[in-house]
């Protein structure tokens, strides 16, 4: 019981992690669509637009990391297979997006947001085994 709230934890932190990281890209459109002029009451929905999907990203790459690479430690996990495996996980969530999009009457959106979110996932993966690796790097240091 405890391994599951273990991982049930992780993958809440790891959602956590890519909310935050990516509420900063939507503060940056924030910043871009004030400095071009188009402030409208529709520019404070840029943070959401990327908070939401990002935590989900990370709670789905957090499954999908725990399936594929679950007998393995960080160093022993390439680069590559890591940017496939959180590209899996945004597939997955901006999949979602994309259908979601369709349904709600919006197919092109749907596809142009699932795309960046699939795109940003592929990132926050790479990001992700680079500071876990960085800090297992430390703690050798340390020792």
């Amino acid at each position: 019981m405890k391994k599951w709230l273990r991982r049930i934890r992780g993958a809440v932190g790891m959602g956590l992690t890519w909310a935050v990281g990516w509420t900063v890209v939507g503060i940056l459109m924030v910043i871009i669509v004030d400095s071009l002029g188009l402030n409208t009451d529709v520019v404070d929905i840029w943070i959401p637009v990327f908070a939401y999907p990002a935590f989900l990203g990370g709670v789905t790459f957090s499954a999908v990391l725990g399936i594929a690479g679950r007998r393995r430690r960080f160093d022993e996990m390439s680069l590559p297979r890591f940017a496939a495996w959180g590209a899996l996980g945004g597939l997955l969530v901006g999949g979602f997006i994309a259908t979601m999009g369709t349904v709600a009457g919006f197919p092109v959106w749907g596809l142009v947001v699932g795309s960046i979110v699939t795109l940003l996932c592929t990132g926050s993966a790479v990001g992700s085994l680079a500071l876990a690796r960085r800090a297992e790097d430390r703690e050798l240091l340390d020792a």
